[in-house]
């Protein structure tokens, strides 16, 4: 069952992030599992809203590719995650890749 998961992490930067992303290469080698990354930054830290084919597809991915390069990154402190059901999926007709 495909599911949301949300992240909310105080004090990572956007440099933080644009490193983790450069490093896991995720937008050139799409993770297993993942179908929708959105993120963004405001005054309470860093937010990613993501939808997975499962919550363990995320925790696999978490723990192979993106947990070293967190550390990497020098990211510290722990985010607050969770995850829910996926009722219903929408993307505009003519919008894909990153922007």
């Amino acid at each position: 069952m495909a599911v949301v998961m949300s992240m909310h992490w105080a004090g990572v930067t956007p440099e933080q992030y644009d490193m983790v992303r450069d490093v896991v290469g995720w937008e050139e080698v799409p993770a297993a599992g993942g179908q929708v990354h959105v993120a963004w930054f405001d005054a309470q830290g860093f937010h990613v809203t993501d939808v997975w084919e499962s919550q363990q597809a995320f925790e696999t991915f978490f723990t192979e590719r993106l947990a070293p390069a967190i550390q990497k990154a020098g990211i510290t402190g722990t985010p607050e995650t969770g995850f829910s059901p996926l009722h219903r999926r929408f993307i505009a007709a003519g919008i894909s890749g990153a922007a």
